[in-house]
């Protein structure tokens, strides 16, 4: 798994987009802190009773439970610390990987969660295909879906778009210099079926955090948003929007977007798993199966 450095500091909600590397040894220093500490409050103990215990009186009786009720506390605190990472990797969903040679990007989705005994019902409403006969999300036929799963029982979407990006909103011709912002924008700004300027499109979105990352020397631009025009008919609700998170990198001048999006009352229990679907996500290695987005664009099979 290549490393991946992130820009600045990020909010909670994308606090799981990249683990901590030092945690693991953060627990390893404190478990031994504790047991080091135990060690030498025991030694310490230990040396006073030996002192005493050549009387025996009810104190030295009272000492010793105290030194046994001290070393089971230690055992069981020791223990639990012990415990905790096999607690969280029993949480870890079960994934599969998807790959699309023919636009040449791979990604990880979640097929259950065993210990809530929850199974993901997906369903591939868009096989890939190449982005000259893609659904487009405009009238300007710009953005494009060229893959889509989805849960609809839970109401839950995976799908990935390509389009160039939007020459009013990412204007430098250095990649690198691009910011997750403005990218977040370019994609948003074409992605509406609605006869809409950009900026009514941009307005249908509310977005809630963006930041950059760096995988194999590539850019990759993270994004949180809120859509308000959610497509559901939950009667008696009206605040009900669609929560989404999505990636996007850049290659031959396009941009290749991975989004994922829960109904807002389920972001809190599918968002973690969902996430683990964007943080995934890769541009791979053309095969001679991968078709550019620029090649025979009059093409629609």
């Amino acid at each position: 798994m290549p490393m991946v450095s992130v820009s600045h500091s990020l909010t909670p909600s994308f606090s799981s987009f990249f683990p901590n590397p030092n945690n693991n040894l953060i627990f390893r220093n404190n478990t031994r802190a504790i047991l080091n500490q135990n060690k030498c409050s025991s030694s310490e103990e230990n040396s006073n009773f030996s002192s005493s215990s050549k009387k025996p009186t009810s104190q030295n009786w009272i000492l010793r439970r105290d030194l046994m009720v001290s070393a089971l506390t230690s055992v069981s605190l020791t223990s639990g610390l012990l415990q905790s990472p096999v607690t969280l990797a029993e949480e870890e969903p079960n994934m599969a990987t998807f790959v699309d040679e023919t636009n040449a990007y791979s990604y990880m989705y979640p097929l259950e969660v065993p210990s809530k005994k929850f199974v993901f019902k997906w369903v591939e409403s868009r096989k890939p295909e190449r982005y000259s006969s893609a659904a487009p999300l405009s009238p300007n036929a710009r953005l494009r879906i060229v893959s889509e799963r989805v849960d609809i029982i839970d109401n839950v979407l995976i799908s990935v778009t390509i389009g160039p990006p939007n020459p009013g909103l990412v204007k430098l011709n250095d990649k690198k210099k691009w910011t997750a912002k403005d990218v977040a924008d370019s994609v948003l700004a074409d992605k509406s079926t609605l006869r809409v300027t950009s900026s009514q499109r941009l307005s249908e979105s509310s977005v809630l955090d963006t930041h950059t990352g760096e995988i194999d020397g590539e850019p990759y631009w993270y994004y949180e948003y809120l859509v308000r025009k959610s497509p559901t008919n939950l009667a008696g609700e009206p605040n009900i929007f669609r929560h989404y998170l999505a990636s996007t990198a850049e290659r031959d001048g396009y941009l290749y977007s991975v989004s994922v999006s829960a109904l807002s009352p389920q972001w809190k229990t599918m968002g973690p798993y969902l996430e683990k679907t964007v943080s995934s996500f890769r541009l791979i290695s053309p095969t001679e199966n991968y078709v550019p987005p620029y090649k025979d664009p009059w093409r629609f099979w």
